[in-house]
């Protein structure tokens, strides 16, 4: 044979290899996509679930108040949701898409907007349009004064998200590619009986090459006769397995977890399931990763529903979520606390998340609790 029929040799040859190497490094780009997303939505939805256990109290002079803000915030924030699927959506896509824009409709429901419209301002309120909520789009604007908006402005994390679209937009053209190599017509044309290309048999299969092209090209079903001396084969497409194991699967999965974890403060042991120093592992989730949220979240929440005047009379919303202290593990601590003179109750009951008290402003220095009036002897022996 020729080398026109020595390169179609070696293209089948190499074909199904080729084919087959294409398969498996698709399917290992899918997976490590599919891995990476699932850390997100894992950790994501750990910590929304973390949050949506947690209590809004609006006070006035560390005294609790209720109005409308309090059943809103804590018991049905419009008519499709309860409080605490209302902030875990709130707290997912907050984590998920950096931010999440929640709107009071003219009946007084919180809604979490789908998509909008930013414009900003310099010297003026930022206005959102174009809001859209279930297939519903709000005809009119909203300033920044009357939405609660909050931004995660985690840069690890966007820089994580990023590379997760852009690693969609890697599988997508390997697909492409992929399909267009799969769906291509290949084939070999050669001289039976080992007979070689002369230049007439050339010029006839080259012929005939440009005629079945056109019947391929043009005709979905395309019946084509064999030529005298002329031999056509075309080449079956054959698809690959993945060569990653189940273990090696697992593997990832838990090095992606983690890394998404470290980015949002999570220690990864809680996510995991591991039970080993559960208490330190909590504190720092509560130090880390929750606190920071009920802060974020909580400031908004007072320069949005509290007006200034309100604020400074005294009037702010308080984020109480699963980091609130255990008053029972605290009671010697907060004992010393008291009787040494160094605190008053009510500047503990505030640390812990409690209301003031009638009479909390006063200190103590007696162990008993006794109220230290100044000029007692003292005795020797028992320092009261």
């Amino acid at each position: 044979m020729g080398v026109f029929q020595s390169f179609f040799d070696i293209f089948k040859k190499n074909s199904e290899i080729e084919l087959s190497y294409d398969f498996d490094t698709l399917i290992d780009e899918y997976n490590m996509l599919y891995l990476k997303h699932l850390a997100i939505d894992t950790c994501a939805e750990f910590i929304a679930r973390i949050f949506s256990r947690s209590e809004f109290r609006i006070r006035k002079n560390g005294q609790p108040i209720t109005n409308e803000w309090t059943y809103l915030l804590n018991v049905r924030p419009n008519l499709d949701q309860s409080a605490s699927s209302f902030w875990q959506q709130v707290v997912y896509k907050l984590i998920t898409e950096n931010e999440v824009l929640i709107v009071l409709s003219d009946d007084d429901q919180l809604l979490i907007a789908e998509s909008y419209v930013r414009k900003e301002y310099a010297l003026y309120d930022d206005v959102f349009e174009s809001v859209w909520m279930k297939g519903y789009e709000f005809k009119r604007k909203f300033p920044m004064s009357d939405v609660i908006f909050l931004q995660y402005n985690n840069n690890d994390l966007n820089r994580y998200v990023r590379g997760l679209y852009e690693d969609y937009a890697s599988l997508y053209n390997r697909m492409v590619e992929v399909a267009m190599r799969n769906h291509q017509i290949r084939a070999t044309v050669g001289g039976k009986e080992g007979r070689g290309f002369d230049d007439k048999l050339q010029k006839k299969a080259q012929s005939y090459i440009d005629k079945l092209y056109e019947k391929f090209r043009k005709d979905s079903v395309a019946i084509i006769p064999m030529q005298q001396g002329l031999e056509y084969n075309e080449l079956t497409n054959t698809v690959g397995e993945t060569n990653q194991s189940i273990d090696e699967l697992k593997k990832l999965k838990r090095q992606f977890v983690d890394e998404v974890a470290d980015i949002l403060g999570i220690p990864s042991t809680i996510l995991h399931g591991e039970l080993a120093d559960l208490e330190s592992a909590q504190t720092v989730l509560n130090k880390y990763c929750v606190k920071s949220l009920n802060k974020k979240i909580e400031d908004e929440l007072n320069a949005k529903t509290i007006s200034k005047a309100e604020y400074v009379a005294g009037m702010e919303v308080k984020v109480v979520g699963v980091d609130k202290k255990d008053i029972f593990d605290l009671a010697d601590a907060v004992d010393k606390l008291i009787s040494s003179g160094g605190f008053n109750r009510n500047e503990i009951r505030e640390e812990v998340d409690y209301e003031s008290i009638e009479g909390g402003d006063e200190f103590y220095i007696t162990k008993n609790y006794e109220k230290a009036k100044g000029g007692e002897e003292v005795n020797d022996e028992t320092g009261n």
